[in-house]
């Protein structure tokens, strides 16, 4: 019988790192999930019957409690799915305030660097394990009004693209899933805007944006043995976005 995999979920409190935690419980993980301290958080873990970390990706420290918490419970860590991440303001780039794109990027860029390090180093230790860091369409593309998120998730997309290739004689597995629009809190705004929302949906060659299941499913693909020799690929999630 095959041992469950014991997998870490970031910004597991809501939208697809919330969707990515249920889907993996279900699947029979072991979900540490992990986001900032909240209420969501805490009945997201009882809903997943799985156990919480409380963490600022940004924190280096807060990062090293996330691995060293999924060490202390269950012994190893199999997978990463890191979820994290924040947009903000949709500004032409002139307008854009400085503590804005300095926020994004350390939120986007650096706390996955810093996770995919502390879960990475335990990997290395197994030699096994597969990380999923999460990009963007616009890891690929430019928008208009949003340079600090476009600039993060391009970044995102390299550094998943670096670790793979350094991490590869490990056995460590890195990749990276570029969701275009999801239907989540963080985007929901735009999906209802009679504007806004109808020119997305056009856009979209299969005609609506995704659901935070349809991201959730490709984490757990690349997650799991059926993706093994998969790394640093970028995997759109898009409705056809980026074949147009």
């Amino acid at each position: 019988m095959t041992a469950a995999l014991v997998t870490v979920v970031t910004g597991a409190a809501s939208g697809i790192g919330r969707a990515t935690a249920a889907h993996l419980a279900s699947r029979g993980d072991h979900v540490v999930l992990t986001d900032l301290p909240s209420d969501a958080l805490e009945t997201a873990a009882r809903e997943c019957r799985s156990i919480s970390v409380g963490a600022d990706v940004t924190d280096e420290a807060d990062a090293e409690n996330i691995a060293v918490a999924a060490i202390q419970a269950y012994g190893r860590i199999d997978a990463l799915v890191h979820c994290a991440g924040i947009e903000e303001a949709f500004v032409d780039a002139d307008e854009m305030p400085l503590d804005v794109f300095e926020r994004t990027m350390a939120v986007n860029v650096t706390g996955s660097f810093l996770v995919a390090r502390s879960v990475g180093r335990r990997m290395i230790e197994q030699s096994s394990g597969s990380i999923v860091l999460l990009g963007s369409i616009l890891s690929q593309v430019g928008y208009g009004r949003n340079a600090a998120y476009t600039t993060s998730k391009g970044a995102v997309l390299q550094l998943g693209r670096a670790l793979a290739v350094d991490w590869a004689k490990h056995g460590v597995r890195v990749n990276v899933v570029g969701p275009g629009p999801v239907s989540t809190p963080m985007s929901q705004s735009s999906i209802d805007d009679p504007v806004r929302g109808v020119w997305l949906r056009e856009r979209i060659p299969l005609g609506r944006p995704a659901t935070v299941q349809d991201v959730a499913s490709v984490c757990a693909f690349l997650t799991s043995d059926a993706s093994a020799y998969m790394t640093g690929a970028y995997v759109p999630v898009d409705g056809g976005w980026l074949a147009l």
